[in-house]
């Protein structure tokens, strides 16, 4: 299948100044693309050379099997929804959808039809008469959308398109985007410096830092066997624990020592990673450290630590505990007994282990 969108070794300057740096990314037709990272990480820029916005400074640049690296945005048959809305505040919301249309010189009854099948699958029938400045900050968002819908481009792109709405009208949005792009079955390429909207909507992530491509994946991919110690703390709320241990080869496993604030270290032994260098990060999930009792399986040890601090977050409580000189978050269930100041039996599950080196930060098991 050709690839929808094919990035090959491109390169963005500003003088001196190297702001991405040898990019590979390829999605086929019907993929949702999430770039992800922090900001000024270059996530924006990437977004900006795909639509023609910004001039590359090296390597090429494909749509739909066209090399697009030199062509005119109107010429690259994208349509893109930006942060700010940019709508039309004069012209009403029907005439904000149809604006590009009529531009493009398409016939009235084909702009008449497109609204119509557009307002009704955002459901914004009743605002098409309004102007946007009558509108909320969820409902301008959907005329953006509405506008980008009426092209049929080959690939939709989107700025941070979420980033200014309050955190209920977020989630909302999230789930009409990810419901668009199931029915629609089209390509999309989306930005977001939130690592949850990526989990929720891609269908395949890249992780950014500093211009450099840090992982390519599915979210289980990013989630589950982070690349290295950026993404694993990055990727995931609360973040993957990050504890540092000593690894001793001992029969077919591994020992893993681990400081702790009180009665000696932790020790626990994992069968499946035989070969590790004496100093690890060791990464783990909070909800891969239960309570003992409530986890089960050939994997899983259990350890009594310290309880530090206890937060109930409704379906869940974290425990927070000191281990290897860190904050280490469980993520217990509601009705746990966890008491500050209190020893806790907790069960920590190996079969979901990740290690790590710790000077390069780079993923060794």
């Amino acid at each position: 299948m050709t690839p929808i969108l094919d990035i090959k070794n491109l390169c963005k300057s500003y003088g001196p100044v190297e702001i991405l740096k040898d990019i590979n990314v390829s999605i086929v037709p019907g993929d949702f693309l999430v770039l992800v990272g922090p900001s000024g990480c270059g996530k924006s820029t990437l977004l900006n050379c795909i639509a023609g916005l910004e001039p590359i400074s090296g390597g090429d640049l494909f749509i739909g099997g066209r090399n697009m690296t030199n062509v005119s945005p109107k010429d690259r048959d994208i349509a893109m929804v930006f942060q700010s809305y940019a709508l039309y505040p004069t012209m009403s919301v029907a005439k904000n959808i149809t604006f590009g249309m009529k531009v493009r010189g398409v016939d009235q009854a084909t702009q008449k039809a497109k609204l119509a099948e557009v307002s009704k699958q955002l459901q914004i029938e009743p605002l098409l008469n309004r102007r946007p400045g009558q509108l909320s900050g969820g409902q301008r968002q959907r005329v953006a959308m509405g506008r980008a819908l009426v092209r049929d481009p080959k690939l939709f792109l989107f700025d941070e398109p979420l980033s200014n709405l309050d955190a209920k009208l977020r989630v909302e949005m999230r789930t009409e985007i990810k419901r668009l792009h199931h029915d629609l079955g089209a390509s999309m390429v989306y930005v977001t410096h939130d690592q949850i909207e990526a989990m929720t909507l891609a269908s395949k992530i890249v992780v950014m830092k500093g211009g450099v491509i840090q992982q390519i994946g599915t979210p289980a991919e990013i989630y589950n066997r982070p690349q290295n110690l950026f993404v694993a703390d990055f990727m995931g709320s609360p973040a993957m624990n990050l504890i540092p241990a000593k690894a001793q080869k001992n029969g077919n496993g591994t020992k893993i020592k681990i400081d702790r604030e009180a009665g000696g270290p932790l020790v626990l032994t994992d069968t499946n990673n035989p070969d590790l260098p004496e100093d690890v990060i060791l990464g783990l999930r909070p909800e891969d450290i239960a309570e003992a009792g409530y986890r089960t399986g050939e994997h899983v040890q259990t350890a009594n630590c310290l309880v530090d601090i206890v937060e109930p977050a409704g379906a869940d409580t974290f425990v927070v505990s000191q281990l290897g000189g860190k904050e280490v978050t469980a993520r217990l269930h509601a009705e746990t007994k966890a008491t500050p100041g209190q020893p806790l039996e907790f069960a920590f599950d190996l079969g979901k282990v990740s290690y790590f080196e710790p000077e390069s930060g780079q993923r060794v098991s």
